[in-house]
């Protein structure tokens, strides 16, 4: 049985218990079953965790789709926000807006040196601030949806074309 289940089962047990003053030997078992849930529970950091490295896998997952200018979906293809709002939806759950400027007000600001994968990373591509967006993988390197007639690709920041359009970062997913 799963610790969620069983964490429920003991919240339940315990509602149930009368009210009235419990024996010492009932309070020490409930308190040992509750504990021996808990520490088979997963930590709210491992569980963020494994959140983003799932959302890193499905994004990695799409390599290779095509891009379409307004495309939010595999079959449609991606535009670079389309692709950034599916990924955080599917692995997140997390709904974002439909274009690279609006998702660029979300969440938290951060620096390039503080970078950790699932952040967000923002360029200047199109001669205005904040026109394109990916997802920070590590290690420098970033996938995204390209341009028309590109596909879902891996890319180096440190590229000179990366580099010199880096706009800056945001971290949206807690972790």
């Amino acid at each position: 049985m799963s610790p969620t289940k069983l964490f429920i089962i003991a919240v339940l047990l315990m509602a149930l218990v009368p009210l009235a003053p419990l024996a010492r030997a009932d309070e020490q078992a409930i308190e040992a079953t509750a504990e021996a849930i808990a520490a088979e529970m997963p930590s709210l950091l491992q569980r963020a965790a494994a959140s983003i490295q799932g959302t890193l896998e499905t994004a990695l997952d799409l390599v290779g789709i095509r891009y379409r200018r307004g495309g939010g979906s595999p079959d449609a293809g991606f535009d670079c926000s389309g692709f950034v709002g599916h990924v955080f939806r599917e692995g997140l759950g997390l709904y974002l807006p439909r274009s690279a400027k609006a998702i660029s007000l979300e969440g938290e600001p951060i620096a390039r040196n503080e970078l950790e994968p699932g952040d967000l990373v923002f360029f200047n591509t199109m001669r205005h601030a904040f026109s394109h967006v990916g997802i920070y993988l590590g290690d420098n390197r970033f996938i995204h949806a390209p341009r028309t007639g590109g596909r879902v690709r891996v890319e180096d920041m440190t590229q000179r074309y990366w580099s010199k359009r880096f706009d800056g970062a945001r971290r949206i997913a807690e972790r």
